[in-house]
């Protein structure tokens, strides 16, 4: 006979086994980590990732998306619209006579969750197989709970009150499953992110030393260290120096293994570009500049140091570069 009691320990069972304890994961996260690993959502992943980056967006249009203006990506604010609105609308669900606001509230949701989507997708197209394969999952989840709304949206204009709460709740629990894989995707993988962010805790203040002016080759991107810290320097025809940040905080990627085009510098990753003089964001996905720093030269020996504050936009720049 199943009791209360009993049904109570088997809850509580089963939540210890899914959180983490200090000797293991748990199975929440094991089964994160088994997704990050699962090739075989490569299939379609990958298809899809192609024809999202092959759409006739323009660049301007992309880094809208992106989220460029705002200075970090725009996809999470979008969400909080329809995931406001079907919140809102579930406790609406619970009051008695709230019947018409409940349904504005849920079509509210199902408008916004398109331009959400839109960002959401844009932002998944630049990200590395690991967490394209997690954003895979997080989509689909979400989709299904767009579509859970919109069904339940549909039964209850037709009088179907009670399966459109059933569904109402079907689509909430399927988003909320979507958002805690949305935190693991932002949040334990760093997509979205700023991946420069630490660097000016990593580099002691004042000058440093990068070595002598003649080991920097001329018009060609190379890497030195700062202690830890890796860096990009690009010395042009009259010895002047341009030194940014090295890796990309779009995600981390070399720049030093990029192009050097009209003062700028191409990620080799997924093609953020950024100005060498200060080391703003150019084009993205990249939504934060890259760290940049000052530059002399005593007696033939290259020293730095890291320039505080935000760089400038340099509309001169901009035209160069375009």
């Amino acid at each position: 006979m199943i009791t209360a009691e009993t049904t109570t320990a088997q809850l509580r069972s089963a939540l210890r086994r899914a959180l983490p304890k200090n000797e293991r994961p748990g199975l929440v996260l094991r089964a994160m980590d088994r997704l990050e690993r699962a090739s075989v959502l490569d299939a379609v992943a990958e298809p899809l990732r192609r024809g999202v980056r092959s759409l006739p967006l323009s660049r301007a249009a992309r880094d809208a998306l992106h989220g460029k203006w705002l200075g970090h990506p725009v996809h999470p604010v979008m969400v909080q619209v329809p995931i406001g609105a079907w919140l809102s609308s579930a406790v609406l669900d619970l009051v008695p006579g709230a019947k018409a606001p409940s349904r504005v509230l849920i079509a509210v949701g199902l408008a916004g969750a398109g331009p959400a989507a839109i960002t959401g997708w844009t932002d998944w197209a630049d990200l590395h197989k690991e967490q394209v394969r997690v954003g895979l999952v997080h989509a689909v989840l979400n989709s299904a709970g767009i579509f859970c709304y919109a069904g339940s949206l549909g039964a209850r204009l037709v009088g179907r009150e009670a399966t459109g709460r059933m569904l109402a709740l079907a689509g909430l629990t399927a988003v909320g499953a979507g958002g805690a894989i949305g935190g693991h995707l932002a949040y334990r993988q760093a997509s979205g992110a700023n991946h420069t962010e630490s660097l000016p805790h990593l580099v002691p203040p004042g000058w440093h030393a990068l070595g002598a002016l003649a080991t920097v080759p001329l018009g060609r991107p190379v890497r030195r260290m700062i202690e830890d810290v890796a860096v990009l320097v690009v010395r042009d025809a009259d010895d002047t120096l341009s030194v940014i940040a090295d890796h990309c905080s779009h995600l981390g990627g070399p720049l030093s293994e990029g192009t050097i085009r009209e003062g700028c510098v191409t990620c080799p990753w997924h093609g953020s570009v950024f100005r060498l003089s200060d080391g703003w964001n150019v084009e993205g996905p990249a939504t934060s500049p890259q760290p940049a720093f000052d530059v002399r030269i005593t007696d033939g020996e290259v020293e730095v140091r890291l320039r505080r504050g935000t760089p400038r936009r340099s509309r001169l720049a901009l035209a160069r570069h375009r």
